[in-house]
């Protein structure tokens, strides 16, 4: 999510509830059909990766991670948040405070981090709280917080990512196996090896999710569906939960227009039905 939708960015303190409402719909969506909502500033007052990925307009006026009064700030919407939905079970909802925190250092995020935590818990001592880790690497300085830790599903990127503008536009066409850019082969074994920091911080008593994955639409139909059941294997060898990147979209089972897929017609959708049953079968 982002703060702007719910507040005026030039006043972070003045809340909008009718957006609000808006996120309380989705947290009964959550209950109604089964799911659990982990809610995640993917834009907060200070910070967001969009300005790296997309525009450097889209960059945030202050930092979060050298500015008190964008901490505060923060600190004071995660607050709200935690009020709103407290008493509500972490089987359903849970807070990741960021999306994918990097450009700063370790010892500042790690401090940020640990601000906002303990801010939640004075609101919601229980509530379920995850981080992306810094740099999209485990925290292993965190460990104490007892918070949740977030892998990613996107490595390598010449797989991922083929042809994707915003990512550098790797135009090699991908398989699977294939060699990255380094020439380092990536297969199945490689995968395990590339997940196994965050095994190492989950024997530490840390849970552990992906919290994002997906195959850009450019990606051969045969190789997407190979480097997913190669992933998805894994995680289920592991249990770790996964959120897919995005549902309907690009990268998703809905509506992705991919050149190479016959795709099924479902409630006014275009469903990539062999993704769809990969996701239920592994």
């Amino acid at each position: 999510m982002s703060y702007r939708c719910w507040c005026d960015e030039n006043n972070w303190y003045m809340l909008k509830e009718k957006h609000l409402k808006e996120i309380d719909q989705a947290v009964e969506w959550g209950k109604q059909y089964g799911l659990h909502v982990c809610i995640n500033f993917h834009r907060s007052p200070g910070y967001t990766i969009n300005d790296v990925v997309f525009n450097p307009e889209y960059r945030e006026k202050t930092s979060i991670w050298d500015d008190e009064e964008t901490l505060n700030a923060c600190s004071f919407h995660w607050k709200h948040f935690a009020e709103r939905y407290k008493g509500i079970p972490n089987s359903r909802v849970s807070f990741n405070l960021f999306n994918e925190p990097t450009r700063t250092t370790e010892e500042k995020h790690d401090r940020v981090i640990r601000h906002l935590v303990n801010e939640i818990r004075t609101v919601d001592p229980d509530r379920l709280i995850a981080i992306d880790g810094y740099d999209f690497r485990p925290s292993t300085n965190l460990v104490d917080l007892k918070i949740a830790q977030c892998a990613r599903g996107y490595t390598p990127g010449v797989v991922t990512h083929y042809r994707a503008a915003w990512a550098g536009g790797n135009n090699t066409l991908p398989t699977w196996p294939m060699k990255d850019n380094n020439g380092e082969l990536w297969d199945r074994q490689r995968l395990i090896r590339h997940f196994q920091p965050w095994k190492d911080i989950e024997s530490k008593g840390i849970g552990v999710y992906v919290g994002e994955f997906g195959i850009y639409n450019r990606t051969p139909h045969d190789v997407t569906l190979a480097f997913l059941k190669d992933n998805l294997e894994i995680w289920g060898e592991n249990k770790w939960g996964y959120a897919m990147w995005c549902f309907r979209g690009s990268f998703g089972v809905a509506e992705s227009s991919r050149k190479d897929v016959h795709y099924e017609s479902y409630k006014g959708m275009s469903l990539d039905r062999k993704m769809v049953e990969l996701l239920k079968s592994v």
